[in-house]
């Protein structure tokens, strides 16, 4: 189980040591090396202000938005939300400055979106330097298949017929794609506009296509981006997160009241378009990138680091097999899949307390109070509701017009290990809907808070 977690996670500070599929035509320290030396941005990778300040073992001070203010002083807990942080309130960094606490350029572009939150400053005490070893969420499927494996008698036998059904049938749907997706990978290119389209009607039958093809952009445009706005980021040690939002934004109605992976697919045409226009120049890169990028970390977090990417095929494969071969892969799929289930508000807590249990544990043996996410050290950190050895303060805070936070009334409450609900009504695969989450805090010692999920899901 540590290994599955130690695998889970990415230190960009040092040599890459995660064992991978054979025959992959670069490896997982090839790109490393490519994107810190060849983009604009790839020296943030290793070097970003937040790694700073997570090895420096000084207090951080993280910035908390919420609509449940009142909530959270009545009931004296701040609940944790699920999504790529698994099981940590949502946060972003604030840097301490003789004006006041400067926000982010995440957490500006929340406060700046959510207009009706009451910003929370959060203030973490750690006992010691914290390791900068982000949590990789599409790395997560092989421990997202043994959960569920554990877990699957909360099921009804209706229940996991269908479920298998639904999985093989995604599969079986798309395994055209996948095939050529591990082709690309082992070298063996397929022209770009094609790769993309093919990619596009992909999703619909397996959903975490949606979450890398997202991903692979977000990591394009903040590596490569070189607007005034991106350089002023880049002084501040920060990769530029309003550059994948608008990315969502434009290309899926109704993202900004659900962000749901899931539903991004744009094909060929309107991926070039979506990407010129939030910066014209990267525009003609970027199906290629897309298809060198993505084939790579599919194969990657899709197989089994014992298998050879050259000799694997989807086509015809049945469960018991890909569950083997492939259980990154089958690992998401059940995990996306129980969220289009009618009880999938009872089942949630089921699923997702048992893999935030795990993830609690491997960071207290890590000395990881902060959580972030790994992907790229973009600014996505979080708060572990139950690490015993820091302390954590709350105050609610005021924003003044040039931009600082200051901190106004402590906020008596303490992060507690409830997950903030989250579910899909039954037949909604489209529209998902969530249910306003109260948040959690965390120590005994201490009050407590609740808030809301920000940020993506995953």
């Amino acid at each position: 189980m540590h290994d599955e977690w130690e695998h889970a996670h990415t230190d960009h500070t040092t040599p890459v040591q995660r064992r991978t599929p054979a025959s992959l035509a670069d490896s997982e320290g090839d790109w490393r090396h490519h994107l810190e030396h060849s983009a604009p941005n790839g020296w943030l990778i290793r070097n970003s202000a937040m790694t700073e300040a997570l090895t420096s073992g000084k207090p951080m001070h993280l910035l908390h938005t919420t609509k449940n203010i009142d909530a959270i002083r009545t009931s004296r807990q701040l609940h944790v939300s699920t999504g790529c942080l698994v099981g940590a309130l949502y946060c972003s960094p604030l840097t301490s400055q003789r004006q006041g606490l400067r926000p982010h350029n995440l957490g500006t572009y929340l406060m700046r979106t959510k207009p009706t939150t009451t910003p929370i400053v959060l203030e973490v005490v750690p006992d010691a330097p914290i390791p900068p070893r982000g949590i990789d969420y599409l790395q997560l499927g092989a421990i997202h298949l043994r959960i569920y494996e554990r877990y699957q008698s909360f099921l009804t036998l209706a229940e996991s017929d269908q479920l298998d059904r639904s999985v093989l049938t995604g599969l079986h749907s798309a395994a055209r794609f996948l095939d050529i997706a591990l082709r690309n990978a082992t070298g063996h290119a397929t022209a770009a506009p094609e790769f993309i389209d093919r990619l596009a009607d992909a999703v619909s039958h397996v959903p975490f296509l949606g979450y890398l093809y997202f991903e692979v952009l977000s990591e394009y445009l903040m590596l490569h981006s070189t607007t005034p706005e991106t350089k002023n980021c880049a002084e501040a040690g920060e990769l530029n997160n309003w550059l994948y939002k608008r990315l969502a934004f434009a290309a899926v109605d109704g993202m900004d009241q659900l962000f749901d992976l899931a539903r991004f697919h744009p094909h060929h045409q309107q991926l070039v378009q979506l990407i010129e226009g939030i910066e014209p120049a990267l525009g003609p890169g970027v199906a290629q990138y897309v298809r060198r990028r993505l084939s790579h970390l599919f194969a990657r977090t899709a197989l089994h680091p014992s298998q050879d990417a050259a000799s694997v095929s989807f086509h015809g494969a049945d469960l018991s097999t890909l569950r083997h071969v492939a259980p990154g892969l089958m690992g998401q799929m059940i995990f996306r899949e129980i969220r289009y289930m009618p009880r999938y508000q009872q089942l949630y807590h089921c699923f997702e307390k048992a893999k935030a249990l795990e993830a609690w544990d491997y960071w207290n043996h890590e000395g990881i109070p902060t959580p972030f996410n790994g992907i790229l050290p973009k600014g996505e950190i979080g708060i572990h509701p139950l690490y015993p050895r820091s302390a954590v303060r709350a105050w609610t805070a005021q924003q003044d017009s040039n931009g600082f936070l200051h901190p106004v009334q402590e906020v008596n409450a303490v992060l507690t290990p409830h997950l903030a609900s989250w579910w899909a009504p039954p037949g909604s695969r489209s529209r998902k809907t969530t249910v306003p989450p109260v948040t959690v805090d965390r120590s005994a010692a201490r009050p407590n808070l609740r808030t809301q999920t920000n940020g993506i899901s995953a």
